[in-house]
């Protein structure tokens, strides 16, 4: 018995999780206010903890809480203003701070934005997340205030230094804001012959769609589908021939096939699909089918309103 006792004492203290390792559990598993509150707690007694306070900063950027999380990621710029990631942190709170906030407000918040990301890169030469930041900080900020794309294609050259999918996703993004469609693709069509991710083939669909280009979507899907053999591509190219109107027969066939196959692993609810159904139906003037598969999307997501405005205008047909 006693032996027993001594074996259930030892695994349950090595199974035990210290409060650091339960707010990073919290964390991955999105249940972001029980992280705060343990490490709020866990502060109590160690005010001067360098990860938990970290991990209390990430707590409250994932609710989007930028007030507490800038001022938890300044407090470990101040204690360790050599470390790159405090310093990205800080940056990245407070651009999605100046994001939230009027634009005349953000604009007393974007020289320390600037700043932030500028010293994490400096202090990390192959800190890749700092050069992402600053090609996209770059590209959006009007010249007036320091936006600037030839400084932006200098941080994507040396992302493509570290690594060459970043660098030639970066270049097709500073590109593609620049008004240079050829070239975009270019870089686009390079990182998916690099890296060949759903995310590289994702980046050169959004920019066919941002270019009015439909039918070079579909036949990106297609190809990521072909590679990838990921059924969400189903969807997407369902979504694409619905939004656009075009290769209905094709949309509805792959809708269908999404919806036979679907699971939580493929990130998009049944009911978006049966959406985009209702939309190709309606495209065909076929009144009855169209309204079976947006009521079904209403009953399964009640709340959205986009489903029930699809239904008042095919109700219209």
């Amino acid at each position: 018995m006693y032996k027993f006792l001594s074996i259930l004492l030892i695994s349950s203290l090595c199974f035990s999780q210290s409060p650091k390792e339960k707010a990073e559990d919290f964390i991955a598993k999105k249940a972001y206010k029980s992280a705060q509150k343990e490490m709020l707690t866990f502060l109590e007694h160690n005010p001067n903890d360098a990860v938990a306070i970290e991990l209390l900063g990430d707590a409250y950027g994932h609710q989007m809480k930028w007030d507490e999380a800038i001022k938890t990621y300044e407090t470990l710029t101040n204690s360790s203003p050599e470390n790159a990631n405090y310093q990205y942190k800080y940056g990245g709170a407070l651009g999605m701070k100046a994001l939230s906030i009027s634009k005349i407000k953000a604009l007393g918040i974007i020289g320390d934005v600037k700043r932030a990301f500028l010293k994490a890169a400096e202090l990390d030469p192959k800190h890749i997340d700092a050069r992402w930041a600053l090609v996209e900080l770059y590209v959006s900020l009007p010249g007036i205030i320091g936006g600037s794309n030839s400084k932006a294609l200098s941080y994507a050259t040396e992302l493509e230094k570290l690594s060459k999918v970043d660098g030639y996703l970066a270049k097709g993004y500073v590109y593609e804001y620049d008004d240079e469609p050829e070239l975009a693709e270019k870089y686009y069509r390079l990182a998916i012959k690099v890296g060949g991710s759903v995310t590289c083939y994702e980046k050169l669909t959004n920019f066919y769609e941002n270019q009015n280009q439909p039918e070079k979507a579909i036949g990106n899907i297609e190809d990521a589908q072909n590679a990838l053999q990921r059924n969400a591509m189903h969807y997407q190219i369902g979504k694409v021939c619905a939004d656009y109107n075009i290769q209905l027969a094709k949309g509805e066939k792959c809708l269908k096939a999404y919806l036979s196959h679907h699971s939580s692993q493929d990130g998009v609810p049944k009911e978006w699909a049966y959406f985009r159904l209702a939309q190709i139906y309606k495209h065909k003037s076929n009144k009855a089918e169209a309204l079976k598969w947006i009521n079904k999307a209403i009953i399964g997501l009640p709340k959205i309103a986009v489903f029930k405005e699809e239904k008042s205008l095919i109700n219209k047909l």
